[in-house]
């Protein structure tokens, strides 16, 4: 009963308004007021109010509310996984090749490694004749390899 009661007297004032902007001559503007102040007293005679005054204050209600955000909780989590296990298997069947080669973010070992299998870099040819120009060399290859 309040429920009917507040919507019929927001239509009113809805249709007050909606009168004092027809009086300044903006009808486009107060017949869509008119339209949303119709709303309220639409859904009181469909008895869409009291169905959601009943439901509001119903346990049972919220206890279904509640099953349902855990099914949208269920679907979200079962689709990222998907998402997360379809891109994993991609990169291991080779389908989408990398936008950078995969030793670019290995660091650089220089000639003093202790590694046998990887080969000395040939020393850089620099103008300036000293060590530095290997340090330079590995920025260097990085930045034509990629056009810059």
């Amino acid at each position: 009963m309040l429920a009917e009661t507040i919507c019929s007297a927001v239509s009113a004032a809805g249709l007050g308004i909606a009168a004092v902007t027809a009086y300044r001559k903006r009808f486009l503007t107060a017949a869509r007021v008119v339209a949303y102040s119709l709303v309220p007293v639409g859904l009181v005679m469909t008895g869409v109010v009291g169905w959601l005054a009943r439901t509001a204050f119903d346990p049972l209600a919220w206890a279904g509310f509640g099953v349902l955000a855990l099914s949208v909780v269920l679907f979200l989590l079962t689709r990222a996984v998907e998402r997360r296990r379809d891109r994993g298997k991609g990169a291991i069947r080779g389908g989408d090749a990398d936008p950078v080669a995969p030793a670019a973010s290995a660091p650089s070992l220089g000639r003093g490694s202790a590694r046998a299998s990887r080969p000395a870099a040939p020393p850089a040819t620099t103008g300036s004749g000293s060590g530095s120009g290997d340090d330079f060399s590995d920025i260097e290859a990085i930045l034509k390899k990629h056009g810059i």
